[in-house]
């Protein structure tokens, strides 16, 4: 394997999907706890009302990392990591988001995590914003709608980045921020309480152009809106960043929307490069260059889309490009200007099925080439360090009797996808680390469900919370250990 020596090797979580204690310590509801259980044939329904009488809500208590961080700390630390890619509860140092002083329960909280991941030279990744903000925001601000956030954002940066400067080095401002270039986004990846639907589609085939259909003009243009705020948002918190500590080192972290002509077609051809531009390069662009892309200008006046950039809008995102890049990659899939109802499921994106792959069983197709293909394309664009903070199988997994669990399929797809990223550091890409998503069980985002598990390390907790919360290893645990202690080397 091509690995360099200081290859950042871990996993991935996000605090609404993994960290519970929803309500604990001075921590107020954010806009990811007012999600419902959902299913793949069911969408996670929002409620304006937490009623928990009546639902089930899976962030509230997800794995309860809150109460267990010391053991799962301890748990990453025997597998090897280098590296944990997690993120700050906003409503936890914020409770409302336009608070006057921060929190100093949660303040303690994510200071005894760093400090515990230093305890094991664990270098932590923090995610500012990974899909969530202080309900208070969203309800009383319109979210990221309101430019007003901006500023709420940045005092939140200001306190963290104060607060842990020395514990943590790498940052990330935004998760999967081209999200909002996707339809029916708006709430869960902007807080814009404004939207006609708050509703988190769950990706099932026979839902999805039911969906996309209610969903209305003006909630896109509220999007793209609320994405140029999150722009300079990101741009002057890298700014601030380096003024706080020169050694902070902050990226972009774009959703792995990656897709194929479905046929060599050059009206296919054209669709793809359009698609590629305007889901996924149009959002780096900004981040990395500093500047809006020419070809947003025909995006915007063929979709009727006008939003509002004040003057010194441009300079602030030339001065604040990232450090970084960063991306998330499940699967591929394809797109055409044919007729064609074989959609294929995904993170993101929703596409033609690509008959030449297999499918797991939520039906995103497994395309570990893919991979290698995206990061040399990624590379050649932005000439930046690059790390791949999401990547996994959601699958089932069965607690055998002796709390073993032998997950062979999850072994299968991380050793073909980590094979294609030394190939593409062989091809000349700058891959720095990698961290696979869910290292330890957490619920879904897409439909809130815990059995459609992620980890390395199996948690004793189902669907509706119910459980006790025991961490068991499964047999991937074992096998990522040896990859890391070899640094790849075992898999040649």
């Amino acid at each position: 394997m091509n690995f360099p020596k200081d290859f950042l090797w871990g996993g991935a979580t996000a605090a609404n999907q993994f960290e519970g204690g929803y309500n604990e310590g001075g921590k107020l509801d954010s806009t990811a706890d007012h999600y419902i259980l959902g299913s793949r044939k069911a969408p996670r329904l929002f409620t304006e009302k937490i009623d928990k009488a009546k639902y089930s809500y899976p962030s509230h208590s997800a794995s309860d990392f809150y109460h267990h961080y010391k053991e799962d700390i301890a748990l990453m630390a025997e597998m090897g990591f280098k590296l944990f890619r997690m993120s700050i509860n906003w409503s936890r140092i914020y409770p409302h988001g336009d608070d006057k002083v921060p929190n100093p329960c949660g303040i303690e909280f994510y200071r005894n995590v760093f400090i515990e991941l230093k305890k094991y030279n664990i270098e932590p990744l923090v995610t500012i914003s990974h899909n969530e903000m202080p309900f208070h925001l969203a309800k009383t601000y319109d979210g990221w709608l309101n430019r007003k956030t901006i500023q709420f954002y940045l005092n939140f940066c200001q306190t963290i980045f104060s607060e842990y400067k020395g514990l943590v080095k790498y940052w990330l401002t935004f998760n999967e921020i081209n999200c909002l270039t996707q339809k029916g986004t708006g709430y869960f990846s902007a807080g814009i309480y404004s939207v006609s639907n708050k509703d988190l589609g769950s990706g099932v085939i026979e839902n999805i152009s039911e969906r996309n259909a209610r969903i209305q003009h003006d909630d896109l243009v509220k999007q793209y809106q609320a994405l140029h705020h999150q722009f300079i948002a990101s741009a002057k918190a890298v700014k601030l960043a380096h003024t706080i500590d020169q050694n902070y080192q902050v990226g972009c972290m774009i959703g792995g929307i990656c897709q194929y002509p479905y046929t060599c077609r050059p009206e296919d051809m054209l669709l793809i490069q359009k698609e590629r531009r305007n889901s996924l390069y149009y959002c780096a662009d900004i981040q990395v260059k500093g500047k809006y892309p020419s070809y947003s200008k025909r995006f915007f006046k063929e979709n009727n889309i006008s939003i509002q950039i004040l003057e010194g809008d441009e300079e602030i995102l030339k001065e604040g490009t990232v450090d970084f890049f960063s991306m998330s990659y499940y699967s591929t899939g394809c797109v055409t200007t044919e007729k064609n109802e074989n959609l294929a499921l995904g993170n993101l994106a929703f596409g033609i099925s690509n008959p030449h792959l297999k499918t797991s069983q939520w039906g995103w197709q497994i395309d570990p080439n893919g991979l290698r293909y995206f990061l040399n394309e990624i590379y050649d664009r932005y000439q930046l360090p690059i790390m791949v903070v999401e990547n996994g199988l959601g699958q089932v997994d069965v607690l055998e009797a002796d709390h073993t669990i032998h997950d062979d399929y999850r072994i299968d797809y991380m050793r073909q996808h980590i094979k294609a990223m030394s190939e593409a550091i062989q091809d000349g890409v700058d891959l720095i680390g990698y961290t696979a998503w869910g290292c330890i069980d957490l619920v879904a985002a897409s439909t809130g469900e815990m059995k459609k598990r992620y980890g390395m390390i199996y948690v004793d907790v189902d669907d509706y919370g119910k459980g006790s919360f025991k961490r068991y290893k499964k047999d991937s645990f074992y096998w990522y250990t040896s990859v890391i202690k070899s640094n790849g080397n075992i898999l040649e």
